[in-house]
């Protein structure tokens, strides 16, 4: 077949004017795929760095706080202590003889005068006896001796006696009176020795066991111990405290910085071995003038109730001693307390504006849950007791009230008072109530 001729004018081989063809028109204005991917890129990083350029502000920390005020806060003590009965004494026998009998319980209460143990009386019983025979006889001797006396007399006023004869019936009479006094005091010794044999109570209390058994033969004046007899309500605490600890409270109570305590205030816990405090009070008697040469500790004696015999000689307690009150103390929760590295104590306090900044302090006494300060916080001034992870010095935070002071009455630590009234508000409470860990009164440090 031949080839179709070529249009009029058209020259073989070129492109006629007014079009292009399509193949170099797609060469010459198509952009790459990878510069296209490059422009998107840009395009995002851009967006991104206008992004990081206005970042949205963050809220202050949230942090707990205590308000600081000064309140009183009694000093106590807590000092180690052993039981001792208000009276003890050890029945003993004061005759000889043979115990025929037991009469008591042992670890009953028994009254004064209640017989504890029999004696045989029998012996005793025979010497009153003769006794009184005695007494009969010099009896009857006196009046033989007041007849011859009276009759002299009357024969001297008639001249038919001497004078001699009266004065040696007179002499005889006087010798027999004696004679009867002394018999009669024989025989009330007699009496006593056989009321003896009675072995009697000498104090009311709680007695022990028995230390001699029926069939037991004791000797008068010796050593032999039947019993004792303890008096144990009310009952006897005696602590000790160290010279030092004592004079530098009488310097405090003596400058004013701290009050004294009313005379007879009951202002002494007992601390139990599980923890809890003993339900009643005690009132401090005194203080010993002599100090323990080995030790260098005075005793001070206390007196408590003791009703239900809770209380034993020679227990070891733990007695939480009231020795004055701070009037205008100021505490704070013992977390509230940051250390050093030297190890001094320092608080983060909220400043007017709503910024924190670490303040050194100077702590005193421990305080149930909380410490002392004697010198570094003034009164109103805000705390933080939690979010230290939080914050940094200078930064702005937001306050809330502490939770666990809310529940406390804000922190403030209470006199002990309250519990003075015979410990009735521990009953019933559990051990939480009377943990003394949570007792808000202030502690010597040691």
């Amino acid at each position: 077949m031949m080839p179709s001729p070529p249009s009029p004018g058209r020259v073989p081989g070129t492109v006629k004017a007014g079009r292009s063809n399509s193949r170099w028109s797609r060469s010459r204005w198509t952009l790459p795929a990878s510069l296209l991917v490059g422009a998107v890129l840009v395009t995002a990083s851009a967006c991104n760095e206008q992004k990081a350029a206005a970042p949205v502000p963050l809220p202050p920390p949230e942090v707990s706080v205590v308000s600081v005020r000064p309140q009183p806060i009694p000093y106590v003590r807590d000092l180690p202590g052993r039981v001792a009965p208000m009276r003890i004494a050890e029945v003993r026998s004061r005759v000889s003889g043979l115990v025929i009998r037991r009469l008591f319980e042992q670890g009953s209460h028994v009254n004064e005068g209640d017989v504890l143990y029999k004696i045989d009386p029998a012996p005793y019983q025979v010497d009153l006896a003769s006794a009184e025979a005695t007494l009969a006889n010099r009896e009857a001797a006196l009046v033989l001796a007041n007849q011859q006396a009276e009759r002299l007399e009357t024969l001297l006023a008639r001249n038919t006696a001497s004078q001699a004869q009266y004065d040696t019936a007179f002499a005889a009479k006087k010798q027999a009176e004696a004679e009867v006094a002394g018999a009669k005091a024989a025989r009330d010794r007699a009496k006593l020795n056989l009321s003896w044999t009675d072995v009697r109570a000498p104090i009311s209390g709680r007695i022990g066991r028995a230390l001699l058994t029926e069939g037991t033969l004791i000797e008068s004046g010796a050593t032999g111990v039947l019993a004792t007899i303890q008096q144990l309500d009310p009952i006897y605490v005696d602590i000790t405290q160290s010279v030092g600890e004592l004079n530098k409270l009488r310097r405090d109570i003596a400058s004013g910085e701290l009050s004294k305590l009313a005379a007879d205030a009951a202002n002494v816990h007992l601390i139990m071995d599980d923890g809890t405090l003993y339900g009643s009070a005690g009132r401090l008697l005194f203080s010993d003038v002599t100090a323990d040469p080995s030790t260098g500790q005075v005793t001070l004696r206390v007196q408590f109730p003791n009703p239900h015999n809770e209380l034993f000689p020679g227990m070891y307690v733990r007695a939480r001693i009231k020795q004055g009150i701070d009037a205008d103390a100021i505490a704070v929760p013992q977390q509230a307390i940051q250390r050093t590295n030297d190890g001094k104590p320092e608080v983060w306090v909220v400043k007017p504006d709503g910024k924190v900044m670490l303040q050194p302090v100077e702590v005193g006494p421990v305080v149930g849950g909380h410490w002392l300060i004697r010198e570094g916080l003034e009164g109103g001034e805000k705390v933080v007791v939690e979010g230290f992870q939080k914050i940094t010095a200078g930064i702005e935070v937001k306050t809330v009230p502490w939770k666990t002071e809310a529940a406390a009455d804000e922190g403030k630590p209470v006199d002990t008072d309250s519990h003075d009234n015979d410990g009735k508000e521990n009953a019933g409470k559990g051990a939480n109530a009377a943990d003394p860990s949570a007792q808000p009164v202030a502690q010597f440090a040691d």
